[in-house]
């Protein structure tokens, strides 16, 4: 039933107007949408949308994230942006220059994955990644 379905991710936020602020300004995003509690926006294949919510983000996992194709370049568009990388030290997840070399993938999309992690103005943990191709 849901295989043919579109999905779309939700990410909470207590100040609507910080949020909106910071995914322009940061991640050159403007809503397609907005009504009073949230924004919606949409990228090449998929869709989020932002709304209103008393509750905490936990921030301890990856709630979003976007797959591109240079991930330096993608990296050091957002540093320009003013965009916050977080630095991981982990047994099998070290970042440096605020991207790690991840291993294993879907085989479908290669032979691993790079990725690179940072916050929007609410706290809520977003990424990006690029398949490392054999």
């Amino acid at each position: 039933m849901l295989a043919n379905a579109k999905v779309a991710t939700r990410l909470p936020a207590k100040d609507l107007d910080r949020a909106r602020a910071f995914y322009s300004e940061k991640l050159g995003l403007d809503p397609v949408k907005q009504r009073e509690g949230g924004l919606r926006y949409i990228c090449a294949s998929g869709e989020f949308a932002i709304f209103i919510s008393a509750g905490v983000q936990s921030g301890t996992h990856t709630q979003m994230g976007w797959e591109v194709e240079d991930i330096e370049a993608t990296v050091c568009e957002l540093r320009a942006r003013g965009v916050k990388f977080e630095d991981y030290d982990l047994p099998g997840l070290k970042t440096v220059e605020g991207i790690a070399e991840i291993a294993g993938n879907y085989a479908s999309k290669g032979i691993g994955e790079r990725g690179a992690w940072f916050r929007d103005s609410e706290g809520n943990l977003l990424g990006i990644g690029q398949p490392v191709r054999s």
